[in-house]
């Protein structure tokens, strides 16, 4: 009977988490084991701290991991172009822009004509056909915008120290900044060019290659 009292009474102790009774207590253990270093008390419900002077037996918190060092890889900067060959890319986006303009409106062909003998009509249908095709062309290719958001014909103010590569100053032009006068025309400027990629052995001077039609 004072068993089963015993059993009822560890059962509500781990139902509803209180310590169990030392009786109990004495009963697990195994007779030869008695009380250790470290053993949790049952009747405190934690383990023991000892005095100042002797080893804790709390664990040691588990050491921080050392930081990961990140080396960055050094910038490579290119060596800057030599005169001769800014020329040369220069010459080639040239080429590359014609080339583009002859292929979709025929625009070297056009200029290229002597149209004084033409009528304005004969000028006029020949124009609409080659306007579609290199505003087509520079829709594909090369994307502009205007330098001056003002409409044409608009009184603007330019101010001193002003980019003279972007705003050039006609007509009369005396005295010191900032002037005032009437835009004529707002400028252009290029913000994306896309060009396609010479092929390796063509000659980069060839526009447009001449054309020869065989069995015909």
């Amino acid at each position: 009977m004072t068993r089963f009292l015993l059993a009822l009474r560890c059962f509500f102790a781990v139902l509803f988490g209180s310590r169990l009774p030392p009786q109990a207590v004495a009963l697990l253990l195994p007779a030869d084991r008695g009380p250790r270093r470290g053993d949790r008390d049952p009747a405190v419900g934690a383990p023991p701290v000892l005095t100042a002077g002797v080893e804790r037996s709390e664990p040691k918190p588990a050491p921080a991991p050392a930081p990961s060092v990140v080396v960055a890889a050094p910038a490579v900067e290119l060596p800057p172009l030599d005169a001769s060959a800014q020329a040369e890319q220069r010459r080639r986006g040239a080429v590359q822009v014609l080339a583009v303009l002859q292929r979709e409106g025929r625009l070297l062909d056009f200029l290229s004509e002597n149209i004084d003998t033409y009528s304005d009509g004969q000028i006029g249908a020949a124009v609409r056909d080659i306007h579609r095709g290199c505003r087509k062309a520079l829709a594909e290719h090369v994307k502009v915008a205007p330098i001056r958001p003002e409409p044409d014909e608009a009184v603007v103010r330019i101010p001193a120290g002003h980019d003279a590569s972007q705003v050039r100053l006609i007509g009369q032009v005396s005295g010191r900044p900032p002037f005032e006068g009437t835009l004529r025309h707002h400028g252009w400027r290029s913000t994306h060019i896309n060009l396609p990629d010479i092929p390796a052995g063509h000659d980069p001077t060839v526009i447009c290659p001449a054309e020869v039609e065989i069995g015909g």
